[in-house]
């Protein structure tokens, strides 16, 4: 009875810290003896991978970081009963940990593909649409920050529909959906302000980056 009352416990911990795992930068550093904060955005994810680093490297990047979202929040599904609350959390503290890891001081990435990994978990035919969107907003624009933002968003709204229909009441779920689309949003402000003012960077697909 203990083990199993410490267990959901451990994999918030577990969850936390496998998010906080910095592939961007380690990635940067091994392989390109870079860091990647100190080039480009300054930003640990795979945009900014793929900037300096080029696409196949920034490709490698994001699946890792989505692994690393799935991974975690596959587990806790796997683990603990259905319905539990600690998924709903497990699934907020990998993102979390993306964004503010204790390996580099809490400042990381903006989380979307970490966020990505989990709601493929969680929620995949959402996440299917919301996916679509962003390819879509990215093809047209080249923002990878707008298609982010509009992908987020209707990802939130796709969902509440969906939970909507099924006659559910499954506040963790929506709570989690809620708290990471706002943070999301907030962690991209200054790509907002940037895109009022029409000096946002548009993405380039290169073989080793600028």
């Amino acid at each position: 009875m203990a083990i199993n009352s410490i267990i959901p416990w451990l994999l918030l911990l577990f969850a936390y810290l496998l998010g906080s795992i910095p592939i961007g930068w380690i990635v940067g550093k091994v392989f390109f003896h870079l860091d990647i904060r100190k080039n480009g955005s300054g930003n640990i994810g795979a945009t900014n991978a793929l900037r300096l680093f080029g696409t196949k490297t920034g490709i490698i990047v994001l699946l890792l970081d989505m692994g690393k979202g799935f991974f975690a929040t596959w587990l806790s599904i796997t683990l603990l009963p259905a319905g539990s609350p600690f998924v709903a959390i497990s699934a907020l503290l990998v993102i979390i940990g993306h964004v503010f890891p204790i390996y580099l001081g809490f400042k990381g990435g903006k989380g979307v593909a970490t966020a990505g990994g989990a709601f493929l978990a969680l929620a995949p035919t959402s996440l299917g649409f919301a996916l679509l969107v962003f390819v879509l907003v990215v093809a047209i624009s080249r923002y990878v920050s707008l298609g982010s933002i509009c992908a987020a968003v209707f990802f939130l709204i796709h969902s509440l529909g969906r939970i909507w229909h099924a006659g559910t009441s499954d506040y963790a779920s929506l709570i989690l959906i809620s708290t990471v689309v706002l943070m999301i949003v907030i962690m991209h402000r200054s790509n907002l302000e940037r895109l009022s003012k029409g000096t946002e960077h548009k993405i380039k697909f290169t073989k080793k980056g600028n």
